[in-house]
């Protein structure tokens, strides 16, 4: 541990973290099928991130999120945490009350085209994402509204998240 920096050993766990997501999916889908590890997925994401908006928001010294600018700067400090370098996605406040959210090279995507179940693949992550804003009692609406995966069908893997105060 002593010859890796802070940011190695950041890496480091966060890549083991998505091998256990992966793994963790792999199994699921051995033993219940694709349909039923789809919905566990997403229950299971939304979960964590109702779970984590909480700790984040503890973490950062946050009692409350009134303001966009409040917001954002919540949001900014949580991808400090869970984005490792691998994740190739960008996001974009410079709209009012929006966040645009665009996976330029989904991991996810390229770990269920591995394993041969894209046509039946219904994505997860953006339901971390809504789980934050959910644990965080915030109001959005988000677009595209979608169940599946975009990436498969040839599409810019976004979503624009639009808040309400």
């Amino acid at each position: 541990m002593k010859s890796l920096n802070e940011k190695e050993i950041r890496e480091l766990i966060l890549k083991s973290w998505m091998t256990h997501d992966g793994m963790w999916f792999l199994h699921c889908l051995r033993k219940t099928g694709i349909e039923k590890t789809n919905k566990i997925n997403k229950a299971a994401s939304r979960g964590l991130g109702l779970i984590e908006s909480k700790r984040y928001k503890k973490s950062f010294g946050i009692e409350e999120i009134k303001t966009f600018i409040e917001l954002k700067y919540f949001f900014e400090e949580v991808i400090k945490v869970v984005k490792a370098d691998f994740m190739k996605f960008s996001y974009d406040f410079s709209i009012e009350n929006e966040c645009h959210f665009e996976m330029h090279k989904c991991f996810a995507y390229e770990g269920i085209k591995r394993i041969g179940v894209l046509d039946d693949y219904i994505c997860g992550i953006y339901e971390r994402i809504e789980g934050w804003f959910d644990g965080l009692g915030i109001k959005y609406k988000v677009s595209p509204q979608i169940d599946g995966c975009l990436m498969k069908e040839g599409k810019k893997c976004i979503r624009t998240f639009n808040f309400f105060s």
